[in-house]
């Protein structure tokens, strides 16, 4: 194992698998309701996912689970069995689990470029970190364009812990990066369908080279071996980056001039504006930014009686920490600063909140707003664009609560 005195602190988590948990997540106003009226008909999980808990997913289809608001508790892990799932491509036999040491991922552009087992993996070092994962499309469901893609409200995220080996431990192991590297492109071991052009299908991302800092090659989240359903054998995990780049399945890590010429690198997850058509000279999908949302009192259990509540809720700021939270009985009228709870799991996780406020009779409107250490505060609006991606919108997240 690596000596952990050369491990940046905040990668270091003291007894965190102590606290698995999961924490509620609610919508705003009128989204409770939209959330409702939309929910399709139960459907039952699929195969690879057959293990979760079906009461506490929406399964919108064989690859797209959402959790339930109403799942959620009040701890900082989201545990396995609650955690949303995305693929973009059907999940591999899962006969691939049946030898995890034997799975192997290529290397490139790196001075001795190879391929590593997933055994060879685990002698270079390990590494434990807690990070938000959440679908780039997480809050889509708010976008009054309706825009393609499954209507996610708040669940599809959740905070998990996971172990592997850092990334910069490979490369340094390998001799260093060789010239030219700009990119870290992961590719995905997900099965092909034949007679398509396979760059128009293939799971393969690139992110900032200065992700290697913190990304890790994954085989265990929340304390057990890395799931079917969450990329075992062996996943590419980029802290801060929406989960797209998180690369399920990861058969190979090339450090790489370019952006991979992959369709959903080079017009998939792309920032573009409504009515226009995505191209390669429009944002990426990267890292996430400053989010948050209220968990509790949700408004499907009827109306609360006057007196005493807790609000209580989560906020990350995807490659920074968290500074405060506000939150607003009254639709951001006013604020209120509230209080930081629980264990701060470092950058990359997300913070528990909480206010105590005394509601009286009548209908409120609670909304959170963060600010992450760098400043930044939560957007009141969200950024309009064709693929309802990266909605932090305070304003859609806030939930409409009756009190009689």
């Amino acid at each position: 194992m690596t000596d952990s005195t050369t491990l940046p602190r905040r990668h270091l988590l003291a007894g965190s698998a102590a606290a698995l948990g999961a924490l509620g997540l609610a919508g705003w106003a009128g989204g409770a309701r939209a959330q409702q009226a939309a929910a399709p008909a139960a459907k039952p999980l699929p195969a690879y996912a057959g293990w979760k808990s079906p009461d506490a997913l929406i399964v919108h289809s064989s690859s797209t689970l959402e959790t339930r608001r109403a799942a959620f508790g009040t701890s900082v892990i989201t545990p396995s069995n609650q955690l949303y799932v995305r693929n973009n491509l059907p999940a591999p036999d899962a006969a691939i689990l049946d030898n995890r040491e034997a799975w192997s991922v290529a290397i490139e552009g790196v001075k001795s470029p190879r391929s590593l087992t997933l055994a060879e993996l685990k002698t270079l070092g390990v590494e434990t970190v807690a990070t938000v994962l959440q679908c780039s499309g997480n809050g889509r469901g708010f976008f009054p364009s309706k825009p393609s893609g499954t209507p996610w409200q708040v669940g599809a995220a959740g905070c998990v812990v996971w172990s592997g080996v850092p990334l910069r431990n490979v490369v340094a192991a390998l001799g260093g990066l060789a010239d030219g590297a700009a990119y870290l492109t992961g590719t995905g071991g997900e099965k092909l369908p034949e007679g398509v052009d396979p760059l128009s299908v293939l799971v393969e991302r690139s992110v900032p080279v200065k992700a290697l800092d913190d990304a890790l090659l994954a085989w265990e989240m929340n304390g057990e071996p890395l799931s079917l359903a969450h990329g075992g054998p062996l996943r590419l995990v980029v802290p801060g980056y929406q989960g797209v780049n998180n690369i399920k399945y990861v058969k190979r890590v090339a450090f790489t001039g370019a952006q991979s010429q992959a369709r959903i690198m080079s017009h998939g997850y792309r920032m573009s504006p409504p009515g226009s058509k995505a191209s390669p000279d429009q944002p990426s999908v990267w890292e996430m930014g400053v989010k948050s949302w209220i968990n509790g009192p949700l408004p499907d259990k009827g109306a609360l009686k006057p007196g005493p509540v807790q609000v209580h809720g989560v906020a990350f700021g995807g490659t920074r920490g968290i500074k405060g939270v506000e939150v607003s009985v009254d639709g951001g009228k006013t604020w209120q600063a509230a209080k930081l709870i629980g264990p701060d799991l470092g950058p990359f996780a997300w913070r528990q909140f909480v206010l105590p406020v005394r509601l009286e009779a009548g209908t409120h409107v609670l909304a959170s707003r963060a600010t992450d250490t760098a400043g930044h505060v939560q957007a009141e609006q969200r950024e309009e664009n064709l693929g309802g991606y990266n909605n932090a919108s305070w304003r859609d997240h806030a939930v409409t609560v009756a009190v009689a």
